[in-house]
């Protein structure tokens, strides 16, 4: 199965991949998320030329695991596609993911770490 993990940054989109039959998360990318509508269609338009199966987005809550402004914002924008894509989006948690993200080393950008790390979160989690 193709897993599309999504990093909602102000400026980027940070992306990361994974295919459950090899089981290595991988780097996928980084969106420029300064314009929303071009950002939505661009992340559209790749969730269905890759064949993605499952997307995953990171939802940023407050220390007390509460929803902010951002939180709704990426809601906002999720929902302004969902339905375009046909596949469900699945929420998961993704405090704590950049600093995660600051301790890797490798050529990925920080936006695409984040999502690196949201998506191994997301795989050990519902490990079945």
């Amino acid at each position: 199965m193709n897993i599309l993990a999504v990093d909602f940054g102000t400026k980027n989109i940070g992306l990361g991949w994974c295919d459950t039959g090899i089981n290595v998360v991988l780097p996928y990318g980084v969106i420029d998320n300064k314009d929303k509508i071009k950002a939505k269609r661009e992340l559209v338009d790749l969730i269905k030329t890759e064949k993605i199966q499952k997307v995953v987005v990171g939802l940023p809550y407050t220390m007390d695991g509460k929803e902010n402004e951002n939180t709704k914002k990426i809601r906002v924008f999720v929902e302004g596609f969902e339905k375009e894509i046909g596949i469900k989006v699945e929420f998961f948690d993704e405090r704590f993911t950049s600093k995660q993200a600051d301790r890797m080393e490798g050529g990925a950008s920080r936006d695409e770490k984040s999502a690196m790390v949201l998506l191994e979160s997301y795989l050990v989690k519902n490990k079945k």
